[in-house]
């Protein structure tokens, strides 16, 4: 079991205890899961903060054997603002993850793609109009973020019927600031130009990448993490998605190699680790 850099009430203390007038923090939850925070704002990215997965597939022919300790537990996230699901699997939208991050936090808004509001709400047994739906190129602006929507390829760039995204990832700005969190992703046609027009400061890849014999659906190998961080100019990318599940993880080392064999910014984040932000002076 890998242990976590701190959790529990070491994290929450960190998490609180951090201000500042000018950058931002993040902290890595685990899988996709990020916690960041901008002058006493937060915006939770995909949390997965429990054992579902692992109790509904014990016993079958793809069991979700966890192999990384749970940081905290969802009941514990206070001064939330904001929270995002990318697309429908329980990784991403995990009813007994957000339902005691909701009720700890009365006012927080729940971004989802619009496509799966229908999905979200029998899920999560919420309102129908309780999230907030989002789409490609569509803009939301809560307090000090905005919100802005890309489409993702899990395994393909999936629509409704209304020509909506089932797979979002977002670009979120604030002050001087541009991060991306990505969902989980392929590199589709024409991701790295909209990216690179953002000029992003920060952008979470997944790296566990796309093999067939899993079962699952894929995301970005850290060959293409790397390679898509140097391409888009992303001044600092921080790998996700490895290290939950025995079956589908990847070696961050391999993927700090490739980002110092071209030259691609990084920094790997240990579970429960903090990362702090700064504007870059001239």
């Amino acid at each position: 079991m890998i242990k976590a850099f701190q959790k529990g009430r070491a994290l929450i203390e960190d998490i609180k205890n951090f201000e500042s007038s000018e950058g931002f923090k993040v902290w890595w939850l685990g899988q996709s899961g990020f916690l960041l925070k901008f002058k006493g704002e937060t915006i939770l990215f995909d949390p997965y903060l429990s054992d579902s997965l692992s109790v509904k597939y014990q016993n079958t022919d793809k069991p979700h054997v966890r192999m990384s300790e749970l940081v905290i537990g969802p009941i514990f996230l206070e001064n939330i603002n904001i929270v995002t699901s990318s697309h429908n699997h329980t990784d991403h939208l995990d009813a007994d993850t957000l339902n005691p991050i909701f009720e700890n936090n009365s006012d927080i808004k729940f971004i989802i793609p619009e496509a799966n509001r229908a999905f979200v709400v029998d899920r999560l047994k919420c309102a129908v109009d309780y999230p907030i739906g989002m789409d490609d190129g569509k803009n939301i602006k809560i307090g000090n973020f905005e919100i802005i929507g890309l489409p993702a390829a899990h395994n393909s760039l999936d629509k409704d019927v209304s020509g909506q995204c089932k797979f979002m990832s977002f670009v979120v700005k604030f002050g001087d600031f541009v991060v991306y969190h990505s969902g989980d992703t392929l590199w589709y046609d024409g991701l790295e130009e909209r990216l690179k027009s953002f000029n992003l400061d920060l952008a979470f890849l997944p790296i566990n990448g796309n093999r067939p014999e899993r079962k699952v659906a894929g995301n970005l190998s850290f060959q293409e993490a790397a390679e898509l961080g140097k391409i888009a100019q992303i001044k600092c990318v921080v790998p996700h998605h490895y290290h939950l599940f025995e079956f589908n993880t990847e070696d961050p080392k391999n993927f700090e190699n490739a980002c110092k064999k071209i030259g691609t910014p990084h920094k790997i984040l240990e579970l429960g680790q903090g990362f702090e932000v700064n504007p870059i002076k001239n």
